[in-house]
C-alpha cells in the first residue's frame, strides 16, 4: 500500500512494479485540485495518469474522470485501484491526448517527467519513463502545453505540476501565448531525491543547481481558459 508522502493522505491500495509512485509532486498537485469548484459530474481528464492518485482524487468529488497513460503497468495500476476503490474512472492507454480527441474537460490534471536528463542518445526507457524528461526537462511539458489548451471547455483549468529545474516561466509563457490566465498557485521546497542527487554534478555545470543547494522548488501552475 502506497501513500502520497509529506502533505496528503490519500491512500493507493495498489502499486504494481515500476509504476511511479504518488510522492511530493502528486500531493502538491492534489493540493490544488482540491481548492477548484468541481461540480458533479464535471469532466476531468488526468493525463500521465501513474498510479491513478489524482484520477481517484476527482472521482471522490463527483467528477467524471477520464485517465491516460502511455504504460501498459501504469493503465492496469489505475484500473485495478480504481476497482479496489469502486470509483468509476474511464483509463485509456496511449500518447498524452492521443486517446481523447475531440472531447473537451472543465479540467485536466498533468503531473508529466520533468527531470532534466543528460543526453543519452536516445529517449527514457522503462522506470526512467517515470521522470526523466529530455535535456531541458521539457520533453513532455511542451506538448502538454500546446496541446492541453485546445481540449479545455469555456472556463476550464489545466493544474500542472513541474519542477523549477524545467522552467517555470517558460511553461508560463506557453500558457499564456495560448490565450490561457496562467499563474503558479502552489509553490514547495523538497530535499533533492535520488535521481537529482544521481546528478547533480552535470546539474552545477548546467547552472541549474546552485553550488551549495540541496532542495528542488516544485510548483503548480494553474491556466484557466477565460473565454
Amino acid at each position: 500500500m502506497s501513500v502520497i508522502s509529506g502533505y496528503s493522505r490519500t491512500v493507493i491500495p495498489l502499486l504494481l512494479p515500476g509504476v511511479y509512485a504518488p510522492q511530493d509532486d502528486t500531493a502538491l498537485l492534489a493540493e490544488a485540485l482540491r481548492e477548484e469548484t468541481v461540480p458533479v459530474g464535471a469532466q476531468v481528464l488526468d493525463v500521465g495518469t501513474g498510479s491513478g492518485a489524482l484520477a481517484l482524487a476527482a472521482a471522490r468529488r463527483g467528477a467524471e474522470v477520464t485517465a491516460v497513460d502511455v504504460s501498459r503497468r501504469a493503465v492496469w495500476t489505475a484500473r485495478l485501484n480504481a476497482w479496489l476503490s469502486r470509483l468509476p474512472v474511464r483509463i485509456r492507454r496511449g500518447d498524452l491526448f492521443a486517446p481523447v480527441r475531440g472531447r473537451s474537460y472543465d479540467v485536466i490534471l498533468a503531473n508529466p517527467p520533468y527531470v532534466p536528463a543528460p543526453h543519452s542518445g536516445r529517449g527514457p526507457r522503462g522506470r526512467s519513463r517515470a521522470w526523466d524528461a529530455g535535456h531541458d526537462g521539457r520533453l513532455l511539458l511542451d506538448r502538454i502545453c500546446r496541446g492541453a489548451p485546445g481540449l479545455l471547455a469555456p472556463g476550464g483549468v489545466l493544474l500542472i505540476v513541474q519542477s523549477a529545474l524545467s522552467g517555470t516561466e517558460h511553461t508560463l509563457g506557453l500558457l499564456r501565448g495560448a490565450g490561457l490566465k496562467a499563474a503558479v498557485v502552489r509553490r514547495r521546497w523538497i530535499d533533492l531525491g535520488p535521481v537529482l542527487r544521481s546528478r547533480e554534478e552535470w546539474l552545477r555545470r548546467r547552472g541549474l543547481l546552485a553550488p551549495h543547494e540541496r532542495t528542488e522548488e516544485l510548483v503548480v501552475i494553474r491556466a484557466e481558459r477565460t473565454r
